[in-house]
C-alpha cells in the first residue's frame, strides 16, 4: 500500500509570535514541508498580510461560525471563508479548512448534539432545514464557480452542526464534491468515536488531515464524563485535553489511521495543529513532529 501522507505541514497560528518568513525558516530547519495559514474566522490571521512565502502553502484555514445567530458575526465569518476560497484559487492553494457552523438564538449558538429531553426533539432537524442546508448548498455552488478546484475541508468538530460521519453524509446530499472533510482524529477520540471507522464511512471525501492527539484521563472521565461545562483550562483537572501526537494514543493507532487513509485514497499532507496545554508552541510542534515521523515510519514498514 502506498503511504497516505505525502508531507508534514504546520498550522502556523501556533507561531503567531514569529513572522511568516521566520516560521518558514524554522519549519525548513526541522523538515516540515508545508504551511497551513489561518486567514480568518476564529484565527486572528497573524500571517495573512505576509503572503507569499517560500515554503509551499498546503491550505488556508478560515474555521469559524458562518451560521452564528449574531448576524454580524455570521457575516464576518462568511466573508472570511469566501475570501479564503478566492485567495486559495489565486495562489494555487488546493484547499481551505473550515467548519460547518452552528445556528442558535440571540448571541449564543445552540449545539443540537442530541435530543436528550423532549424540549430538544426536532432541534437539529429545524436547524438543518432553516440554516445548515440552505447555507451550504449555496456556498458550495458559489465556490464551484468562484474558486474552481479548491476543496472546502470541514473539520468535524463537536459544537458545530456537522461533527461526525453521519451528519457529514447528510450534508453531501446538498453540496457538490468540493465539500470534503478535514480529518482531525483528536475530536473523535475524546467522544469515543473510532477515527478509522470514520475514515471508512467517509467514502473518499477526505481532503485534508490534522495531526493532533487527545489524552483521555480515565479516572477523571469516571467522575465527570467526557462532557464538561467548564471552559478548557487546567490540564491537571480536565477529563481530557489535546496533546502532541503520540502522547495520547499509542503509535499503533496512528499507524492504523494512516493505513486506513491510504486505503481510502488519501494522498496528501498531515498538518500539525498545536493545542497541547502542557507544552509551549515550539516544544509542542517538535513533539508532534517526532510522533508523526515515528508513526509514518511504522506505516511504511507495515505497508
Amino acid at each position: 500500500m502506498e503511504p497516505s501522507i505525502t508531507t508534514v505541514a504546520l498550522l502556523t497560528d501556533a507561531l503567531a509570535h514569529r513572522s511568516l518568513d521566520d516560521v518558514a525558516a524554522w519549519c525548513t530547519e526541522r523538515g516540515i514541508g508545508g504551511l497551513e495559514i489561518g486567514v480568518g474566522g476564529y484565527s486572528a490571521a497573524p500571517h495573512l498580510e505576509e503572503l507569499p512565502v517560500e515554503l509551499p502553502v498546503v491550505a488556508f484555514n478560515a474555521s469559524g461560525n458562518v451560521l452564528h445567530p449574531d448576524p454580524a458575526v455570521a457575516a464576518e465569518h462568511d466573508a472570511d471563508l469566501r475570501r479564503a476560497l478566492t485567495l486559495a484559487a489565486d495562489h494555487g492553494v488546493p484547499r481551505v479548512v473550515a467548519m460547518s457552523g452552528c445556528p442558535g438564538a440571540g448571541r449564543w449558538p445552540v449545539f443540537a448534539g442530541g435530543a436528550w429531553l423532549p424540549d430538544m426533539e426536532g432541534l437539529w432537524e429545524r436547524q438543518w432545514t432553516r440554516s445548515i442546508a440552505p447555507y451550504w448548498r449555496e456556498l458550495s455552488a458559489w465556490a464551484h464557480a468562484e474558486a474552481p478546484g479548491v476543496d472546502i475541508c470541514l473539520e468535524l468538530h463537536p459544537g458545530t452542526s456537522i461533527y461526525n460521519a453521519a451528519s457529514f453524509a447528510l450534508l453531501t446530499e446538498v453540496t457538490g464534491d468540493n465539500v470534503k472533510v478535514n480529518l482531525d482524529p483528536s475530536h473523535f477520540w475524546w467522544q469515543g468515536i473510532d477515527p478509522v471507522a470514520t475514515v471508512r464511512a467517509l467514502d473518499g471525501r477526505i481532503g485534508f488531515v490534522h495531526g493532533k492527539d487527545t489524552l483521555v484521563h480515565a479516572d477523571r472521565v469516571a467522575l465527570h464524563g467526557v462532557l464538561d461545562f467548564r471552559w478548557p483550562a487546567d490540564a491537571d483537572t480536565m477529563p481530557w485535553h489535546f496533546c502532541a501526537v503520540g502522547r495520547g494514543r499509542p503509535l499503533e493507532e496512528w499507524r492504523e489511521l494512516f493505513a486506513a487513509l491510504g486505503a481510502a485514497g488519501y494522498a496528501g499532507p498531515v498538518s500539525i495543529e498545536h493545542e497541547d496545554p502542557t507544552l509551549d508552541p515550539e516544544a509542542g510542534i517538535e513533539a508532534s513532529l517526532e510522533g508523526l515521523r515515528a508513526a509514518l515510519a511504522a506505516d511504511r514498514v507495515g505497508g
